[in-house]
């Protein structure tokens, strides 16, 4: 995984008004990157399957 400390601020861009995504900027901590980076060579994931799983368990307010 390159790069793993730069995937991440919670800045939000929209390239186009017309795409169903948004795409995001993670700042992370080099723990937190490594933590990232063993669980999903651990189970095999890519990160941005992991950070979507954990977006969709969020509970709605």
């Amino acid at each position: 995984m390159n790069n793993l400390n730069t995937i991440a601020s919670a800045s939000f861009t929209f390239p186009s008004q017309l795409s169903p995504f948004r795409q995001i900027t993670l700042d992370l901590t080099p723990d937190e990157a490594q933590n990232l980076e063993d669980y999903c060579k651990h189970t095999g994931k890519e990160v941005t399957n992991v950070i979507e799983e954990l977006i969709q368990k969020l509970p709605v307010a």
